[in-house]
Protein backbone atom coordinates (compact mmCIF):
# COMPACT_ATOMS: atom_id res chain seq x y z
CA UNK A 1 0.00 0.00 0.00
CA UNK A 2 2.94 2.10 1.06
CA UNK A 3 4.66 1.79 -2.15
CA UNK A 4 1.36 2.43 -4.41
CA UNK A 5 0.62 5.78 -2.43
CA UNK A 6 4.36 6.73 -2.94
CA UNK A 7 4.16 5.84 -6.81
CA UNK A 8 0.65 7.82 -7.41
CA UNK A 9 1.98 11.07 -5.59
CA UNK A 10 5.00 10.64 -7.76
CA UNK A 11 3.02 10.31 -11.35
CA UNK A 12 1.41 13.48 -10.84
CA UNK A 13 1.44 16.98 -8.58
CA UNK A 14 -2.60 17.56 -8.42
CA UNK A 15 -3.23 15.21 -5.69
CA UNK A 16 -1.61 13.55 -2.33
CA UNK A 17 -2.91 10.40 -0.92
CA UNK A 18 -1.58 9.81 3.07
CA UNK A 19 -2.23 6.59 4.39
CA UNK A 20 -3.65 6.12 7.78
CA UNK A 21 -3.63 3.21 10.09
CA UNK A 22 -6.43 1.91 12.50
CA UNK A 23 -6.05 -1.38 14.69
CA UNK A 24 -8.62 -3.96 13.05
CA UNK A 25 -10.23 -5.06 16.02
CA UNK A 26 -11.82 -1.21 16.42
CA UNK A 27 -11.60 -0.56 12.74
CA UNK A 28 -15.65 -0.86 12.17
CA UNK A 29 -16.16 1.58 15.23
CA UNK A 30 -14.28 4.17 13.84
CA UNK A 31 -15.62 4.64 10.81
CA UNK A 32 -18.98 4.95 12.06
CA UNK A 33 -17.56 7.68 14.43
CA UNK A 34 -16.35 9.18 11.67
CA UNK A 35 -19.01 8.97 9.84
CA UNK A 36 -21.29 10.31 12.55
CA UNK A 37 -18.90 13.31 12.70
CA UNK A 38 -18.67 13.50 9.13
CA UNK A 39 -14.90 13.36 9.11
CA UNK A 40 -14.34 10.24 6.79
CA UNK A 41 -11.36 10.19 4.46
CA UNK A 42 -12.13 10.08 0.70
CA UNK A 43 -10.79 6.23 0.58
CA UNK A 44 -11.36 3.86 3.15
CA UNK A 45 -10.92 0.06 3.41
CA UNK A 46 -14.32 -2.10 3.82
CA UNK A 47 -14.77 -6.22 4.61
CA UNK A 48 -16.79 -7.11 2.24
CA UNK A 49 -20.04 -8.01 3.74
CA UNK A 50 -20.38 -4.71 5.57
CA UNK A 51 -20.09 -2.56 2.56
CA UNK A 52 -23.89 -2.86 1.97
CA UNK A 53 -24.58 -1.97 5.55
CA UNK A 54 -22.26 1.21 4.43
CA UNK A 55 -23.68 1.98 1.38
CA UNK A 56 -26.88 2.22 2.70
CA UNK A 57 -26.01 4.02 6.05
CA UNK A 58 -25.42 6.76 3.23
CA UNK A 59 -21.36 6.34 4.35
CA UNK A 60 -20.45 5.39 0.94
CA UNK A 61 -20.40 6.62 -3.12
CA UNK A 62 -21.16 4.59 -5.83
CA UNK A 63 -17.88 3.90 -7.66
CA UNK A 64 -17.63 4.98 -11.27
CA UNK A 65 -14.64 2.91 -12.58
CA UNK A 66 -13.98 2.07 -16.54
CA UNK A 67 -16.19 -1.15 -16.70
CA UNK A 68 -13.54 -2.53 -18.95
CA UNK A 69 -11.49 -2.29 -15.51
CA UNK A 70 -14.42 -3.84 -13.55
CA UNK A 71 -15.06 -7.11 -16.06
CA UNK A 72 -11.51 -7.91 -15.27
CA UNK A 73 -12.23 -8.67 -11.40
CA UNK A 74 -12.93 -11.87 -9.37
CA UNK A 75 -16.56 -11.47 -8.93
CA UNK A 76 -16.00 -12.22 -5.20
CA UNK A 77 -13.82 -8.68 -5.06
CA UNK A 78 -16.33 -6.88 -5.86
CA UNK A 79 -18.90 -4.64 -3.43
CA UNK A 80 -22.10 -4.99 -5.38
CA UNK A 81 -25.70 -3.01 -3.39
CA UNK A 82 -28.22 -3.04 -5.05
CA UNK A 83 -26.74 -3.10 -8.19
CA UNK A 84 -24.29 -0.90 -8.18
CA UNK A 85 -20.33 -0.72 -7.47
CA UNK A 86 -19.26 0.44 -3.99
CA UNK A 87 -16.26 -1.39 -3.41
CA UNK A 88 -13.50 -3.32 -5.04
CA UNK A 89 -10.28 -5.74 -3.81
CA UNK A 90 -7.07 -6.22 -4.76
CA UNK A 91 -7.53 -10.11 -3.63
CA UNK A 92 -9.73 -12.31 -2.57
CA UNK A 93 -8.83 -15.05 0.26
CA UNK A 94 -10.02 -18.94 0.28
CA UNK A 95 -10.45 -21.81 2.49
CA UNK A 96 -9.72 -25.18 1.97
CA UNK A 97 -9.29 -28.77 3.72
CA UNK A 98 -5.39 -28.79 4.29
CA UNK A 99 -4.68 -32.18 4.76
CA UNK A 100 -2.31 -35.03 4.93
CA UNK A 101 -1.83 -36.93 1.74
CA UNK A 102 -0.25 -39.86 3.10
CA UNK A 103 -3.49 -40.15 5.68
CA UNK A 104 -5.39 -40.25 2.78
CA UNK A 105 -3.67 -42.79 0.80
CA UNK A 106 -3.10 -45.13 3.98
CA UNK A 107 -6.80 -44.50 4.66
CA UNK A 108 -7.68 -46.00 0.71
CA UNK A 109 -9.52 -42.76 0.11
CA UNK A 110 -9.51 -40.65 -3.43
CA UNK A 111 -7.90 -37.40 -2.80
CA UNK A 112 -10.20 -35.11 -4.50
CA UNK A 113 -9.60 -31.79 -6.71
CA UNK A 114 -11.28 -28.77 -7.86
CA UNK A 115 -13.04 -30.47 -10.78
CA UNK A 116 -14.33 -33.79 -8.60
CA UNK A 117 -15.05 -32.74 -4.73
CA UNK A 118 -15.87 -35.44 -2.49
CA UNK A 119 -19.57 -36.24 -2.29
CA UNK A 120 -21.15 -35.59 1.34
CA UNK A 121 -20.73 -39.96 1.36
CA UNK A 122 -17.16 -39.70 0.44
CA UNK A 123 -16.30 -37.34 3.22
CA UNK A 124 -17.89 -39.25 5.88
CA UNK A 125 -16.51 -42.41 4.62
CA UNK A 126 -12.47 -40.72 4.89
CA UNK A 127 -13.74 -39.45 8.33
CA UNK A 128 -14.16 -42.94 9.70
CA UNK A 129 -11.18 -44.82 7.71
CA UNK A 130 -8.84 -42.17 8.92
CA UNK A 131 -10.13 -42.17 12.65
CA UNK A 132 -10.37 -46.10 12.26
CA UNK A 133 -6.62 -45.51 11.30
CA UNK A 134 -5.41 -44.62 14.48
CA UNK A 135 -2.45 -42.23 13.42
CA UNK A 136 -3.87 -38.86 14.18
CA UNK A 137 -5.73 -37.74 17.20
CA UNK A 138 -8.11 -36.22 15.08
CA UNK A 139 -9.27 -36.54 11.35
CA UNK A 140 -10.51 -33.10 10.85
CA UNK A 141 -9.53 -29.84 13.03
CA UNK A 142 -12.47 -27.38 11.75
CA UNK A 143 -10.78 -24.47 13.63
CA UNK A 144 -12.94 -23.76 16.34
CA UNK A 145 -10.84 -21.94 18.61
CA UNK A 146 -10.66 -18.89 16.89
CA UNK A 147 -13.40 -16.51 18.86
CA UNK A 148 -13.71 -13.71 15.93
CA UNK A 149 -17.75 -13.67 15.34
CA UNK A 150 -17.24 -13.35 11.21
CA UNK A 151 -14.35 -16.24 11.40
CA UNK A 152 -17.65 -18.48 12.67
CA UNK A 153 -19.62 -17.26 9.64
CA UNK A 154 -17.07 -17.17 7.04
CA UNK A 155 -15.83 -20.36 8.09
CA UNK A 156 -19.09 -22.59 8.45
CA UNK A 157 -21.96 -20.81 6.11
CA UNK A 158 -20.72 -22.35 3.28
CA UNK A 159 -21.52 -25.66 4.86
CA UNK A 160 -24.62 -24.30 5.61
CA UNK A 161 -25.33 -23.39 1.87
CA UNK A 162 -23.45 -26.47 0.34
CA UNK A 163 -26.67 -28.56 2.14
CA UNK A 164 -28.91 -25.54 0.62
CA UNK A 165 -29.93 -23.62 3.39
CA UNK A 166 -28.13 -19.94 3.71
CA UNK A 167 -28.28 -17.40 6.63
CA UNK A 168 -31.34 -15.69 4.98
CA UNK A 169 -33.88 -15.45 1.91
CA UNK A 170 -31.91 -14.12 -0.86
CA UNK A 171 -35.03 -13.15 -2.73
CA UNK A 172 -36.43 -10.68 -0.98
CA UNK A 173 -34.08 -10.37 1.96
CA UNK A 174 -36.97 -9.70 4.28
CA UNK A 175 -36.73 -13.26 6.49
CA UNK A 176 -34.64 -15.72 7.30
CA UNK A 177 -37.18 -18.24 8.24
CA UNK A 178 -37.15 -21.35 6.19
CA UNK A 179 -33.55 -20.53 5.28
CA UNK A 180 -31.49 -20.96 8.49
CA UNK A 181 -33.79 -23.43 10.26
CA UNK A 182 -34.98 -25.25 7.20
CA UNK A 183 -34.96 -28.71 6.54
CA UNK A 184 -31.75 -28.46 4.78
CA UNK A 185 -30.34 -26.25 7.92
CA UNK A 186 -31.22 -28.97 10.55
CA UNK A 187 -29.53 -31.23 8.66
CA UNK A 188 -26.21 -28.93 8.27
CA UNK A 189 -26.30 -28.18 12.49
CA UNK A 190 -27.06 -31.99 12.98
CA UNK A 191 -23.64 -32.97 10.80
CA UNK A 192 -21.49 -30.17 12.20
CA UNK A 193 -22.55 -31.44 15.68
CA UNK A 194 -22.01 -34.82 14.79
CA UNK A 195 -18.59 -34.14 13.68
CA UNK A 196 -17.60 -33.47 16.81
CA UNK A 197 -20.06 -35.76 19.06
CA UNK A 198 -18.44 -38.73 16.62
CA UNK A 199 -14.72 -37.67 17.85
CA UNK A 200 -13.70 -37.01 14.27
CA UNK A 201 -13.21 -33.30 15.10
CA UNK A 202 -12.29 -31.36 18.92
CA UNK A 203 -15.24 -29.55 20.67
CA UNK A 204 -12.84 -26.38 20.86
CA UNK A 205 -9.58 -26.23 18.99
CA UNK A 206 -5.75 -25.11 20.18
CA UNK A 207 -5.23 -21.63 19.54
CA UNK A 208 -3.14 -22.43 16.26
CA UNK A 209 -5.44 -24.97 14.66
CA UNK A 210 -2.84 -25.02 11.42
CA UNK A 211 -0.05 -25.58 13.65
CA UNK A 212 -1.71 -28.68 15.21
CA UNK A 213 -2.38 -29.85 11.83
CA UNK A 214 1.19 -29.87 10.98
CA UNK A 215 2.63 -30.69 13.98
CA UNK A 216 0.68 -34.42 13.39
CA UNK A 217 -2.79 -33.52 15.80
CA UNK A 218 -4.68 -33.95 12.52
CA UNK A 219 -5.00 -35.02 9.56
CA UNK A 220 -6.92 -32.26 7.90
CA UNK A 221 -8.09 -29.05 8.96
CA UNK A 222 -10.73 -26.45 7.86
CA UNK A 223 -8.58 -23.34 7.07
CA UNK A 224 -7.96 -20.19 5.10
CA UNK A 225 -5.24 -19.24 2.03
CA UNK A 226 -3.18 -16.85 4.89
CA UNK A 227 -2.02 -20.59 6.52
CA UNK A 228 -1.05 -21.71 2.79
CA UNK A 229 2.54 -20.62 3.40
CA UNK A 230 3.59 -23.12 6.10
CA UNK A 231 2.16 -26.08 4.04
CA UNK A 232 5.06 -26.22 2.74
CA UNK A 233 6.35 -27.70 5.97
CA UNK A 234 5.17 -30.79 5.19
CA UNK A 235 6.99 -30.96 1.30
CA UNK A 236 4.95 -33.35 -0.66
CA UNK A 237 2.67 -34.67 1.88
CA UNK A 238 0.55 -31.06 2.50
CA UNK A 239 -1.88 -30.86 -0.01
CA UNK A 240 -5.18 -28.11 -0.37
CA UNK A 241 -7.86 -29.47 -0.75
CA UNK A 242 -11.91 -28.15 -1.98
CA UNK A 243 -14.82 -28.25 0.51
CA UNK A 244 -17.44 -31.57 -0.11
CA UNK A 245 -20.14 -31.33 -1.97
CA UNK A 246 -23.13 -31.71 0.79
CA UNK A 247 -25.39 -32.19 -1.72
CA UNK A 248 -25.84 -28.31 -2.65
CA UNK A 249 -22.63 -27.77 -4.62
CA UNK A 250 -19.11 -26.77 -2.67
CA UNK A 251 -18.78 -23.66 -1.05
CA UNK A 252 -16.70 -21.34 0.35
CA UNK A 253 -16.66 -18.16 1.43
CA UNK A 254 -16.16 -15.45 -1.15
CA UNK A 255 -15.12 -11.47 -0.57
CA UNK A 256 -12.37 -9.62 1.70
CA UNK A 257 -11.34 -6.45 2.13
CA UNK A 258 -12.35 -4.07 -0.33
CA UNK A 259 -11.75 -0.43 -0.95
CA UNK A 260 -14.56 2.15 -1.19
CA UNK A 261 -15.02 5.73 -1.80
CA UNK A 262 -16.85 8.17 0.90
CA UNK A 263 -20.19 9.95 0.05
CA UNK A 264 -19.10 13.00 1.85
CA UNK A 265 -15.53 13.18 -0.20
CA UNK A 266 -15.30 16.23 -1.63
CA UNK A 267 -12.60 14.47 -4.19
CA UNK A 268 -14.40 12.17 -5.57
CA UNK A 269 -12.90 12.50 -9.08
CA UNK A 270 -9.25 12.66 -7.59
CA UNK A 271 -10.27 8.96 -5.13
CA UNK A 272 -11.29 7.75 -8.36
CA UNK A 273 -8.29 8.49 -10.47
CA UNK A 274 -6.11 6.76 -7.10
CA UNK A 275 -8.13 3.45 -7.20
CA UNK A 276 -7.83 3.22 -11.13
CA UNK A 277 -4.25 3.46 -10.65
CA UNK A 278 -3.95 1.14 -8.07
CA UNK A 279 -5.77 -1.44 -9.61
CA UNK A 280 -2.56 -1.76 -11.88
CA UNK A 281 -1.95 -5.68 -12.81
CA UNK A 282 1.41 -5.19 -11.34
CA UNK A 283 0.46 -3.80 -7.90
CA UNK A 284 -2.14 -7.01 -7.59
CA UNK A 285 0.34 -9.43 -8.67
CA UNK A 286 2.64 -7.87 -5.22
CA UNK A 287 -0.09 -8.56 -3.12
CA UNK A 288 -0.25 -11.92 -4.32
CA UNK A 289 3.29 -12.59 -4.07
CA UNK A 290 3.95 -10.55 -0.70
CA UNK A 291 1.21 -12.17 1.15
CA UNK A 292 -1.06 -15.50 0.90
CA UNK A 293 -4.00 -13.62 -1.22
CA UNK A 294 -5.54 -14.66 -4.57
CA UNK A 295 -4.75 -12.03 -7.32
CA UNK A 296 -8.02 -10.47 -8.11
CA UNK A 297 -7.43 -10.94 -11.95
CA UNK A 298 -5.74 -13.10 -14.31
CA UNK A 299 -3.44 -10.12 -15.69
CA UNK A 300 -1.97 -9.92 -12.01
CA UNK A 301 -2.06 -13.78 -11.81
CA UNK A 302 0.00 -13.96 -15.03
CA UNK A 303 2.83 -11.50 -13.14
CA UNK A 304 2.47 -13.30 -9.52
CA UNK A 305 4.88 -16.94 -9.88
CA UNK A 306 2.87 -19.93 -9.24
CA UNK A 307 -0.19 -18.32 -10.06
CA UNK A 308 -0.51 -19.11 -14.08
CA UNK A 309 -2.50 -22.06 -14.86
CA UNK A 310 -0.86 -25.21 -13.70
CA UNK A 311 1.42 -23.36 -10.94
CA UNK A 312 1.40 -24.44 -7.64
CA UNK A 313 -0.89 -21.83 -6.14
CA UNK A 314 -3.06 -21.77 -9.06
CA UNK A 315 -5.73 -24.11 -6.92
CA UNK A 316 -6.94 -21.47 -5.02
CA UNK A 317 -8.02 -19.25 -7.59
CA UNK A 318 -9.93 -21.98 -9.84
CA UNK A 319 -11.21 -23.10 -6.60
CA UNK A 320 -12.81 -19.29 -5.31
CA UNK A 321 -13.82 -19.01 -8.82
CA UNK A 322 -16.06 -22.02 -9.31
CA UNK A 323 -16.94 -22.53 -5.58
CA UNK A 324 -16.92 -18.91 -4.13
CA UNK A 325 -20.32 -17.27 -2.48
CA UNK A 326 -20.43 -14.53 -1.00
CA UNK A 327 -22.11 -13.86 2.38
CA UNK A 328 -26.01 -12.13 2.14
CA UNK A 329 -25.46 -8.57 0.52
CA UNK A 330 -27.97 -6.92 3.26
CA UNK A 331 -27.17 -4.14 5.70
CA UNK A 332 -28.64 -6.43 7.77
CA UNK A 333 -25.50 -8.38 7.63
CA UNK A 334 -24.16 -7.26 10.90
CA UNK A 335 -26.84 -8.52 13.33
CA UNK A 336 -26.91 -11.83 10.77
CA UNK A 337 -23.52 -12.70 11.20
CA UNK A 338 -23.66 -12.21 14.96
CA UNK A 339 -26.92 -14.21 15.40
CA UNK A 340 -25.38 -17.08 13.00
CA UNK A 341 -22.18 -16.97 14.84
CA UNK A 342 -23.82 -17.60 18.11
CA UNK A 343 -26.10 -20.19 17.14
CA UNK A 344 -22.88 -21.68 15.46
CA UNK A 345 -20.92 -21.85 18.13
CA UNK A 346 -23.79 -23.21 20.89
CA UNK A 347 -25.14 -26.36 18.06
CA UNK A 348 -20.57 -27.12 18.25
CA UNK A 349 -20.99 -27.25 21.91
CA UNK A 350 -24.17 -29.13 22.03
CA UNK A 351 -27.18 -27.36 21.57
CA UNK A 352 -30.54 -28.49 20.29
CA UNK A 353 -30.21 -27.69 16.31
CA UNK A 354 -33.84 -27.02 15.49
CA UNK A 355 -34.23 -25.08 18.62
CA UNK A 356 -31.22 -22.90 17.97
CA UNK A 357 -31.80 -22.57 14.24
CA UNK A 358 -35.86 -21.79 15.36
CA UNK A 359 -34.36 -19.27 17.81
CA UNK A 360 -32.28 -17.76 15.61
CA UNK A 361 -34.72 -17.00 12.69
CA UNK A 362 -36.75 -15.04 15.29
CA UNK A 363 -34.25 -12.83 16.25
CA UNK A 364 -33.13 -12.28 12.81
CA UNK A 365 -36.74 -11.70 11.28
CA UNK A 366 -37.45 -9.60 14.89
CA UNK A 367 -34.66 -7.17 13.92
CA UNK A 368 -35.38 -6.72 9.86
CA UNK A 369 -38.95 -6.13 11.59
CA UNK A 370 -37.89 -3.32 13.73
CA UNK A 371 -35.13 -1.89 11.00
CA UNK A 372 -38.02 -1.92 8.47
CA UNK A 373 -36.32 -4.62 6.26
CA UNK A 374 -33.13 -2.84 5.89
CA UNK A 375 -35.10 -1.11 2.52
CA UNK A 376 -36.05 -4.13 0.89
Amino acid sequence: MQQIVKDFNASQNKYTVKIQAFPQASYNDSVAAAATAKKLPCILDSDAPNVPNWAFAGYLAPLTLPQAMVDKQLKSTLGLYEGKLYSIGYYDAALALFAHKSALVDAGVRVPTVDQPWTEAEFNTALQKIKADGKYPYALDLGTGDSGIEWWTYAYSPFLQSFGGDLTDRESYKTSDGAINGAAAIKWASWLQSLVKDGYSPARSGTDAFADFVNGKSAMVWSGIWNSGNLSKLGADGVALPPPDLGAGPKIGGGSWQWAISSSCKAKGAAQEYLKFSLAPKYLAQFAKKQDVIPATEQAAELAPGWEPGGPKRFFLDESKKYAELRPPTPGYPYLTTTFAKATQDIVAGADPAKTLNQAAKDIDLDMKFNNYYGF
